[in-house]
Order: C-alpha cells, then sequence, then structure tokens
C-alpha cells in the first residue's frame, strides 16, 4: 500500500513545516514531529503520526507505509517497512535479508519511543544510513498503543518530566496492559502484533519504552529475553555481546545497564541486589525468546528531560542496527538453529525465580522535585549524580520447577479457547481424521487455586497434581500439537498445567476445569502416524 487509506490533512495538527513544501532535488520536505515543533511540551497525536509516515513515504521512495491490524477502536496500526520493495509480509521475506521490527509506545504515555522512530524515519528518508539497507529491513511500528494514545491527560504519569503539554495512558481502550498481553491475546492490539510475527518472522524486535522506579544514575536502561526457557543461544547472544557492544559504544555520551530497581520495600526477603522485572513471556522481550528471536527492551529514563529521553532512545536504536547490520548473516544463522531444535524429552522449566549472582557496580542517582507548570504537581528531574554502589546482580532466572517436555500435546476439538489461541499464536498443528487409540498421560489435578487479587481482569489460577499413564481411545477431529516445531517452547508454556503464564494461569480453560479432577490437554511420547494426521497450522507463514 502506498498510503494508509486514511483523509490525510496537508498539513500537521501543529504548528510544524507543511508536508507538502518542496526540498531540494525536487522531493516533499518532511515535517516536524509534534515535540520538535513544540519545543518538546507536547507529543505527536495518532493523527500526527500518520501524517508524519505518509510524508516520509512521499520523500523517501524506499520508505512504504502499510498497517498491521487494528487497535480496539478501530484505528489502524501503521507500520513503515525499509528495505524490501513493498510494505507486505511477502515483499519483505523474499529479500532473504535478516528483519527488525522497531516499535514504541505499547504504552502510551511513554512516549519517546514514537517520536525517536518518526526522527529516525526522516533520517533514513533523507538518505542517512544507507548501508543499513544492503543487509536488513527494517519495520517501524511508532504508535502501537493508538488508543490510549489519544486520551492525553496532564497527569497521566506521575512524576515523570514532561512532556508537560500531556501524554497518553498506560493501557489500551479496554483497560488491558499491552505489555502483559502476549500470551492470552485478549486485545486486538495483541492479536496484531502476533499476527505481524507471524507473518513477517522478525528476527530481532527492539521494544521502547520509559522507566521510573529507583533513583539511579543511568539515562537508559535494557533488558534480553529473561525467560530460562529460551533457547540458551538467543539469550546469550543479546545479553553477552549485542546489549554489551551497544553500552561500550555509546558509552562516551550515555550511561546505560540492564534494567532494574534496588527493592527497599517492606516484607521484602531477598537480598540486596539490583532486580529486573519478572521472567514471564506476558512481557514482549520474553515472549519474543520463546519464539526463537532476539527481543531487546528499552527503557529511558523517566526523570530526565522529553528531548533528551528521545535523543537516547535514538542513539539506543540506530547502535543496535548498526549492530544488527554488522552481524546479520549471524543473527539469521541463530534463529535458524534456534528453530531446528527438538525439544521433547528435555526438561524445562514451568516457574522460575531471580538468579542473583556476582555482585556489580550499579550508578546510584538522585532527583530534585521541580513543579509542573500547569498542574502544580511534582515532577522529578534527574540530577548529574553518579554515586557507584556494590550489590548483588539479580538480572537472570533460574527455573524453581520443571517439566519434560512430551512429543505431543493432545487437545480435544470442543476445546475452542486453547485451540483459538494456539492458531493466534502461530503453533502449527494438525487433526485427527480417524479415532486412534494411543498411550497417553493425563494430569490428575489434585488443587485448584486462584490469586485473590486481581490482575489485568484475572484472577491467576495454579494447578497442583501430577502426570499418571492411561491409554486413550481419541475422536476425529482431535489436535495434536507436536513439540517439535520451531514455536514448540511457546507451545510447551502454553499447554502445560504448571506453566506460571500459560492457558491455565489466565482463567482460558475454567470453564473445562470446573468441577473436573483431570486436566482436558493430554501428552504422549509418541507422534501419531503422518497419514492419521491432517496439517491446520504453519508455525512461520510466508517463504525465504
Amino acid at each position: 500500500m502506498r498510503r494508509l487509506g486514511f483523509v490525510v490533512l496537508a498539513l500537521l495538527l501543529s504548528p510544524s513545516v507543511a508536508a507538502g513544501q518542496q526540498r531540494a532535488g525536487g522531493l516533499p520536505a518532511v515535517p516536524l514531529t509534534r515535540a520538535e515543533a513544540t519545543d518538546y511540551v507536547e507529543s505527536s497525536t495518532y493523527d500526527d503520526v500518520v501524517t508524519f509516515l505518509n510524508a516520509v513515504q512521499d520523500a523517501g521512495p524506499d520508505i512504504h507505509i502499510g498497517s498491521f491490524g487494528y487497535s480496539y477502536e478501530g484505528r489502524r496500526l501503521p507500520l513503515a517497512v525499509w528495505g524490501a520493495e513493498a510494505a507486505t509480509a511477502e515483499a519483505v521475506r523474499s529479500t532473504g535479508k535478516t528483519r527488525v521490527l522497531v516499535m514504541a509506545n505499547i504504552h502510551a504515555g511513554e512516549v519517546e519511543g514514537k517520536e525517536a522512530v518518526l526522527e529516525l524515519l526522516r533520517a533514513i528518508a533523507a538518505g542517512e544510513h544507507a548501508a543499513w539497507r544492503d543487509s536488513l529491513v527494517v519495520l517501524f511500528a511508532p504508535i502501537y498503543n493508538a488508543d490510549g494514545n489519544e486520551r492525553v491527560r496532564l497527569d497521566n504519569r506521575p512524576d515523570q518530566l514532561g512532556p508537560v503539554g500531556g501524554m497518553g495512558q498506560r493501557p489500551n481502550a479496554q483497560g488491558f496492559d499491552l505489555n502483559r498481553d502476549y500470551m492470552k491475546l485478549e486485545t486486538p492490539e495483541a492479536r496484531s502484533l502476533v499476527g505481524l510475527f507471524t507473518a513477517y518472522d522478525p528476527h530481532v524486535t527492539i521494544d521502547l519504552h520509559t522507566t521510573n522506579g529507583t533513583y539511579h544514575g543511568y539515562h537508559l536502561t535494557y533488558s534480553p529475553p529473561l525467560h530460562p526457557g529460551t533457547d540458551p543461544a538467543i539469550s546469550g547472544f543479546a545479553r553477552e555481546r549485542w546489549l554489551a557492544e551497544v553500552t561500550r559504544t555509546l558509552s562516551s555520551e550515555w550511561s546505560m545497564w540492564y534494567y532494574g530497581n534496588l527493592p527497599d520495600f517492606e516484607g521484602f526477603e531477598g537480598p540486596r541486589g539490583w532486580y529486573t522485572f519478572s521472567h514471564q513471556p506476558r512481557f514482549g522481550s520474553n515472549y519474543e525468546g520463546l519464539r526463537n528471536r532476539i527481543g531487546l527492551l528499552s527503557e529511558a529514563y523517566s526523570y530526565l528531560p522529553f528531548d533528551e529521553r528521545i535523543a537516547v532512545t535514538h542513539d539506543f536504536v540506530v547502535a543496535s542496527l548498526d549492530f544488527a547490520a554488522a552481524r546479520a548473516s549471524e543473527i539469521r544463522r541463530l534463529t535458524d538453529a534456534a528453530d531446528a531444535v527438538d525439544i521433547s524429552g528435555s526438561e524445562l522449566p514451568v516457574r522460575a525465580e531471580h538468579a542473583c549472582g556476582a555482585e556489580v557496580e550499579i550508578l546510584m542517582g538522585e532527583v530534585a522535585a521541580e513543579r509542573h507548570p500547569y498542574t502544580g504537581e511534582r515532577m522529578l528531574r534527574r540530577l548529574p549524580v553518579q554515586r557507584p554502589d556494590t550489590m548483588l546482580d539479580c538480572t537472570s532466572f533460574r527455573g524453581t520447577e520443571t517439566a519434560r517436555v512430551p512429543a505431543i500435546w493432545i487437545v480435544p476439538a470442543d476445546l475452542e479457547p486453547a485451540i483459538d489461541r494456539l492458531a493466534a499464536h502461530g503453533v502449527r498443528m494438525s487433526t485427527l481424521v480417524e479415532p486412534l487409540t494411543i498411550d497417553v498421560e493425563a494430569f490428575a489435578i489434585t488443587r485448584s487455586t486462584q490469586a485473590e487479587r486481581e490482575f489485568q481482569q484475572h484472577r491467576e489460577r495454579t494447578l497442583e497434581g501430577v502426570w499418571e499413564a492411561s491409554r486413550e481411545e481419541l475422536a476425529a477431529g482431535t489436535v495434536i500439537v507436536p513439540s517439535a516445531q520451531p514455536l514448540g517452547r511457546l507451545a510447551f508454556y502454553l499447554l502445560e498445567p504448571r506453566s506460571d503464564d500459560g492457558l491455565v494461569a489466565w482463567n482460558i480453560l475454567d470453564e473445562a476445569l470446573e468441577g473436573s479432577t483431570r486436566y482436558p490437554i493430554l501428552r504422549a511420547s509418541r507422534v501419531p502416524a503422518a497419514d492419521a494426521m491432517e496439517s491446520s497450522g504453519n508455525p512461520r507463514a510466508g517463504s525465504e
């Protein structure tokens, strides 16, 4: 598509440069972002972003604008593609190049990633970073939480240092946090994004955020995939090579380290250390790791001025794309190798805890309070203080309970909520064409409990029990999910009854579990003969 299909105004809805003006060489000029045009008082609206993207497309013939789905309120989610002949998945995958997705605004109060992406696209349209195109296709999704972006309030991010003209809200229009919806897929935005992962299959995703929390001395913190069940080559490459090199590259201007906080709240019982966020794949970068892809989380510091948050985010993305371009073939080999691993028979963790390693030096910082000029509420400004403090490094995880990966999971045909989620994630499945009697294991439930507190409109469920051998006759139409597939790790965490982030945890199987003493999904150590099944899904849509 050459246009998003919107009615586009001739001018941005801010006092910026007109999109139709001409620049040198007869190409249209690309406007300023709303942030730039208002001296960083405001952030871009949805219409601003759409208008800007179309202006970038007009100015840069190699940039193609499309969309990858819809928000809850029906806004199309824009996607800019550079390095392919069109914005379609087929055009992108047919290049054979390494594919990188840069996404922003999953939390619509964290707006610097959105502005940084727009500025980078303008630079690309002007001919900068041309060398990336030799080895990369870069996809840009600058305004993922489009509905939340339009709910501007001056107090949406308490204590954050601007933009003082307001910013959007954290959740989407349904009230869901999109960065907790990667597994349960309750929002159209999450289903759209996971559909993008299946169709375009980016080898790398860079997810742009803003963080507050502990008063530290860094400009930006980051994270690789954290789930201990991730292919170790994927997580090791991201942590030990990618993020380490980006840190060295930018060290003369910006201080960066692994995302974390120093817990000091009442009731915390762990050792003193720098603790990262949860390992669960409900978070994007962890989810991407379980798809055998590299997920990188970027968190600009909330107490930096708005323009500095944009600048450090922009530089992190540029340095990351430099790294990806230089190692594009290696990245493809790495992900291809992970896809080829047969995990059946192995033990993978279903639950995990922080793994605190050696002591590290963390730069602690200070902030000063000032008043919002229009509300009088407190804002915090980072001071140029970096105070080294030694503590344990608690930025990785270890499994506390494991389960054996079967050859197959067996899902009854009437268990539609489970089958729907598997299909939406792109997991490969087959169906039995006739009844089949085989040896299986069934999970006998000894206890089922739910969390007392609601989280994301759910009370998370936990099952306890034991696997017991059985011989079962499976009906025609029963769905078979093999673990020997590229999305085998993801299928494991969705389907295992003890998974702390799967279908059970998110109440998706509650109706089937009501009054039952047996988990409805079986597992087996033998794959039925190929002629007994017909395929009903593909884990990686398209072809290379």
